[in-house]
């Protein structure tokens, strides 16, 4: 048994809430709604193309992702299936800039670690999948 008066099981879900939202909103305002945006929008599409299925296709899953997925996050509604489209994404990004320098490299390594992360240790009692789960 633990004698740190911090540790618990409220702290816990606590710092769970914390890093789903912050990751989420972060991820969405920081990346996701430029792509939805991009993707709606009138200028022509340019973007990469890593599995081969055209720009407009790739922009459109990376949108999903980021944009989508992301508020699912926040909300912790399907919590770790909307997690694996974050996941790939932000695995494919940070291969996009092995090539860089750290800094170029850090984001997305900051992303794909924190999602992985939460998809492990799951959403918390703070979340709409716990809640739905009663």
């Amino acid at each position: 048994m633990r004698s740190d008066p911090l540790f618990n099981e409220g702290n816990r879900d606590v710092g769970l809430l914390i890093l789903r939202v912050m990751l989420g909103l972060f991820m969405f305002y920081g990346h996701g709604m430029g792509k939805v945006g991009r993707l709606f929008g009138d200028d022509p599409i340019s973007f990469a193309d890593p599995f081969g299925l055209g720009p407009t296709a790739s922009l459109a899953l990376a949108a999903f992702a980021e944009g989508i997925c992301s508020i699912f996050v926040v909300l912790g509604l399907w919590t770790r299936w909307a997690l694996i489209p974050l996941i790939i994404t932000m695995s494919v990004a940070f291969t996009r800039h092995m090539g860089d320098d750290f800094g170029q490299m850090e984001k997305a390594l900051f992303y794909l670690f924190g999602f992985i992360a939460l998809f492990f240790a799951g959403p918390g009692r703070y979340s709409l999948d716990y809640w739905r789960s009663k």
